[in-house]
């Protein structure tokens, strides 16, 4: 008698989530022990901001290839590739001596997440339906922030008992667990021997068909037609002017709470968490009020916009960051910031797989996840600019209105009839 999963959606749900973790937390190590390792290798904030610059450099440029390569591969494979480069990567981190020898780790290190959230959201595609998809989202989008959450005390506690290059070595090795699991577990629902027939049933003819959410290994993914999609570019755009404030948040928190708010190693990791447990909040609640939207009789183009125009709404709290006397307040002007993004992030991710078809899904969110990655690494080397020479005033000035520009956008340039209202 086979074995079965009771309710395994929710379980391959909760892999992405700890995968969406393990990505981020690796990616936060470098920012929380970012104060020994400037003190060691004698750099300034602008060395810092080269390497991070780095970073979303390899981010960017394998943004838009990843989801191509998630296509071609399929899901279980694509991940696995992706999640072990990363990991391995990360630990190599340990072994830097220098300012470039890190930021080559970090280029590594670049290169290879970026496969995370096409993945995932092929992932979300495969197995959720409709209703359901934008909660799929937030949910492994919630590791994004748990993973942001956990690394400031993880991460410090590690350095201070073992060293920052054990720090590295320790969350890298995380991974390649995680990896053993989804191999063993993970299969779209028509091919997956864990899954119980009566959820199957369930589930099938919601969820993206086998023929478009598993082509055939080698299939052609028509990547041209994709960009030119005025979805695909209303949603570069739209993640071009947001994305980099999440990254200002998890690279240069630490950086301006032990600048400006004189806190030192053990006081980041005691408070630098805070701001993510509301991105945790809003992930998972954004995500579940978009489909509770759309099961009351909202059409999905509707729920999933309404959900973004309350996250962009909340985010001008972010301008008082800087300018309130108290570090309370500046880390409560943070909680709005991640709160709000997390409100828009879970229904925008979840916008490709509600334009697109399945065998398209990861080309379209690899294209819409490139326009991020460049507004990041543009706004990261703006920011180092800008702080050196100024304050993190105009930077959170920014911060606080690039979300309510992108919902103009996109309601101008994304009307509902673009759409696939069936998936």
């Amino acid at each position: 008698m086979a074995l079965h999963i009771p309710r395994l959606r929710w379980i391959i749900a909760a892999m992405l989530f700890l995968a969406t973790t393990l990505n981020y937390g690796d990616r936060l190590t470098l920012s929380v022990v970012s104060p020994e390792v400037r003190r060691e290798f004698g750099m300034n904030e602008e060395d810092y901001s080269h390497v991070v610059t780095l970073f979303l450099l390899a981010y960017a440029i394998m943004y838009a290839g990843s989801g191509y390569v998630v296509d071609r591969l399929g899901t279980r494979r694509g991940f696995a590739a992706f999640i072990s480069g990363w990991s391995i990567a990360q630990m190599l981190h340990g072994l830097s001596s220098g300012k470039w020898s890190l930021a080559a780790c970090r280029f590594l290190l670049g290169l290879a997440e970026p496969g995370n959230w096409p993945a995932a959201a092929k992932a979300v595609g495969e197995w959720f339906p409709p209703h359901q998809r934008a909660l799929g989202i937030g949910i492994f989008n919630a590791g994004s922030s748990f993973g942001s959450m956990l690394a400031p005390p993880v991460v410090a506690f590690l350095t201070l008992r073992y060293g920052w290059r054990m720090a590295f070595v320790f969350t890298g090795a995380a991974g390649l667990l995680w990896l053993v699991a989804w191999l063993i577990l993970y299969q779209p629902p028509h091919r997956n021997r864990w899954l119980r027939p009566e959820e199957y049933e369930e589930i099938r003819g919601q969820v993206q068909p086998p023929s478009e959410a598993a082509p055939a290994a080698g299939a052609k993914v028509d990547w041209r037609r994709i960009l030119l999609h005025r979805g695909c570019y209303t949603l570069l755009v739209a993640r071009f002017f947001t994305d980099p404030v999440i990254y200002f948040v998890i690279f240069w928190l630490p950086e301006y709470l032990h600048r400006e708010r004189a806190f030192d190693l053990a006081m980041i990791g005691r408070y630098a968490w805070v701001p993510f447990l509301f991105g945790d909040i809003g992930y998972v609640l954004g995500g579940w009020l978009s489909g509770r939207l759309m099961r009351a009789g909202w059409p999905l183009p509707r729920a999933r916009k309404f959900v973004m125009l309350l996250g962009a709404a909340v985010m001008p709290a972010a301008i008082a960051a800087p300018l309130v006397p108290e570090v309370w307040m500046a880390i409560a002007a943070t909680c709005c910031m991640t709160l709000g993004h997390a409100f828009w992030v879970a229904n925008l991710q979840s916008l490709p797989v509600d334009l697109f078809r399945g065998g398209e899904v990861g080309t379209a969110t690899g294209f819409t996840g490139m326009g991020g990655a460049v507004g990041g690494m543009l706004a990261n080397m703006g920011t180092g600019w800008v702080v050196a020479r100024f304050s993190y005033a105009p930077i959170f000035l920014l911060a606080g209105l690039m979300h309510p520009l992108s919902m103009f956008l996109i309601w101008r340039l994304l009307p509902d009839r673009y759409f696939r209202q069936g998936q």
